[in-house]
């Protein structure tokens, strides 16, 4: 496994560690529930060096996003980002990104650890046509997020930037304890928050301020078990569970960014195009249940009093926030309207469930 920059600092907080797309990864450091009520009630700092960064460059680069990605790169402004997807030929999804534009000719896209190489090399491979550069820095970077409702507060002290006048899905230059970053206020828990591209070498120096400013306000080190139940509370998909590349935008509740009207052809327009022209066969779905029994990842799910499975589940978890169990599961489309009826086998106990509408949590502004 590859270790992140800052692995003994957190070795030090009393991390324990598991392997997250090839990463050795802090999962927690005390207790899953107090470190998500933390995100929830105050502010946690997760470390996600392991995220990939891959600088895009030259005259071409909007033209060249425009074709690569499904989305319109070349619309986004200036110091603001889009939420986008990278589709092959036959409108699988080979990762989920976000797309920030840096200036006229320059972009960052982040992708998914662990699908850091096929992200790089489908993109290397769509260069052909177009005077632009593909860089991956993922090594030359690292990534903290800062996330919960007292985010704002702890940052504050620490840069100049005024943060209320940076908007959701916007970036911006910015010194953080004296450090040159790129600071982003974006995130993957439904809460406010900021995810700060850190050159490695300085990586160390804000982490410690970040801790120390938050140290009367509440502010945990967090790691990824409470980053999975905070992104599910929040609807958000994670790629191997939600979205693979047998999935299809338009299957997975993704059709709106899919930018079929955009000018010249992009790969994946073909299929994803023919796709559209008809409803999926099976939808992405939120459930929620009564009790305390959670419908976890691969657990089948049924029509009440049938033995034929109309669909699996992809996430689910008590919710920490809510109380009850709630999952993400694609069905057949004929199953898929809110408040209808389901079971699922929860270790050979059918547990009845509702469809709901996602998110299943939604932060008050």
């Amino acid at each position: 496994m590859k270790s992140i920059p800052l692995k003994q600092k957190h070795e030090s907080l009393g991390a324990s560690f598991t392997d997250f797309g090839g990463w050795e990864m802090p999962v927690r450091y005390t207790s899953d529930l107090a470190e998500h009520h933390a995100v929830r009630e105050s502010a946690g700092l997760f470390d996600i060096s392991h995220m990939a960064e891959i600088f895009i460059e030259g005259k071409d680069a909007a033209g060249y996003l425009d074709y690569s990605l499904v989305g319109a790169a070349s619309e986004i402004a200036i110091g603001r980002a889009k939420y986008s997807l990278i589709c092959n030929e036959a409108g699988g999804i080979i990762d989920d990104l976000i797309v920030y534009r840096l200036g006229q000719n320059a972009y960052l896209v982040v992708a998914n650890a662990s699908n850091r190489d096929a992200v790089v090399k489908a993109m290397q491979d769509r260069t052909s046509a177009f005077e632009v550069s593909v860089k991956d820095e993922s090594d030359n970077w690292a990534l903290l997020a800062i996330q919960g409702p007292k985010s704002v507060a702890i940052l504050s002290e620490l840069t100049t930037v005024n943060l209320d006048e940076l908007k959701y899905y916007a970036i911006s230059e910015a010194e953080i304890a004296q450090v040159k970053c790129l600071l982003a206020r974006t995130g993957y828990t439904g809460e406010d928050g900021f995810e700060i591209y850190i050159p490695v070498e300085s990586a160390a120096q804000v982490f410690d301020a970040i801790m120390a400013a938050g140290s009367s306000k509440g502010l945990l080190p967090t790691g990824l078990a409470c980053r999975d139940t905070l992104r599910l509370e929040a609807g958000m998909p994670l790629y191997g569970h939600e979205m693979n590349i047998n999935i299809n935008p338009y299957e997975a509740g993704f059709g709106k960014v899919v930018r079929l009207d955009k000018p010249g052809d992009f790969v994946g327009k073909a299929a994803l195009t023919r796709l559209s022209e008809s409803a999926p066969e099976k939808v992405l779905v939120g459930l929620s249940g009564d009790g305390k029994r959670a419908a976890r990842a691969d657990y089948e799910v049924f029509v009440e009093g049938s033995e034929t499975p109309i669909g699996v589940i992809t996430s689910g978890v008590l919710s920490p926030t809510l109380g009850y169990p709630v999952a993400m599961a694609y069905l057949k489309a004929q199953h898929s309207e809110n408040d209808t009826l389901v079971e699922v086998d929860v270790r050979g106990s059918k547990v009845g469930f509702s469809v709901v509408k996602l998110p299943f949590y939604k932060r008050k502004s």
